[in-house]
């Protein structure tokens, strides 16, 4: 259940931290900002029931995994109405990592992440194609991943 709470500048440091380590202790977090593990403990609880924490994950280095291709794909659907249909569909799909409902040219915009060409043309012609509501997809296959970041949160304002 998402409440509303007041962020205050500790809550921004408590964010700021554990986006660096989401399973920094909280006793080591109370001592970084000189205050109780059970502050910390406390503003952690809040800021999760609040919605603005959701859960704690890991990065993932998918090339390490054999994943080294990564494709964004524009989606035109043959009726604009079948959008709730198609992002159910693709959400099963193992290698789409990320979809995105968008303005402008295309209905959907998705990340997928494929172990090379062959796998992506795999992908493509029986995976995303298949699906009957898309009407065409255009690809875009990422060089590499430049920028990948959380935005700035400064506990100063």
């Amino acid at each position: 259940m998402v409440q509303k709470y007041e962020i205050d500048r500790l809550d921004i440091k408590i964010i700021n931290y554990l986006r660096e380590n989401a399973r920094m202790p909280f006793t080591d977090l109370a001592k970084k900002l000189n205050v109780s593990a059970g502050t910390i403990h406390q503003r952690y609880e809040k800021l999760r029931e609040a919605g603005v924490i959701i859960g704690s994950s890991i990065k993932v280095n998918y090339a390490g995994l054999g994943h080294a291709v990564t494709v964004l794909l524009g989606i035109h659907l043959h009726n604009a109405k079948d959008v709730d249909s198609v992002i159910d569909k693709l959400s099963k799909i193992d290698e789409v990592v990320e979809a995105n409902y968008t303005t402008g040219n295309f209905a959907l915009i998705i990340k997928a992440k494929v172990k090379d060409i062959e796998h992506f043309h795999d992908f493509l012609r029986h995976k995303l194609q298949a699906i009957p509501e898309i009407r065409s997809t255009e690809s875009f296959i990422s060089l590499k991943q430049v920028i990948d970041k959380d935005i700035s949160l400064d506990a100063n304002t």
